[in-house]
């Protein structure tokens, strides 16, 4: 926001807007850019604490189940780390890509 201020501004109004609705379009738009990040956190936060707690509910069932599903359950659980890491890598990518859209 402080680095594109003047972009942010010349964006609160869209072209053609009648001249009643400018100064409620300016309040909706300043929301609007002060809430993004706030959507975004939250966003990244339930997806990492998502993953995480996958991870722990199915992981604690080894305690509950025979040896040899075991080796299963360890190598589902490798597939949802590999998993986990590539939705963190999409995430990152998803947030960097709307911060620094309009």
């Amino acid at each position: 926001m402080f680095y594109q201020f003047n972009h942010i501004i010349a964006h609160l109004v869209p072209e053609g807007t009648p001249g009643v609705l400018i100064p409620l379009m300016v309040m909706i738009e300043s929301v609007r850019i002060i809430i993004r990040p706030l959507t975004l956190a939250v966003r990244l936060a339930a997806n990492i604490i998502a993953g995480h707690l996958l991870l722990s509910l199915i992981g604690g069932q080894a305690y509950n189940i025979s040896k040899r599903c075991v080796i299963f359950l360890i190598l589902g659980l490798r597939i949802l780390i590999i998993l986990e890491c590539a939705v963190a890598c999409i995430q990152a990518y998803v947030f960097i890509i709307l911060q620094l859209s309009k």
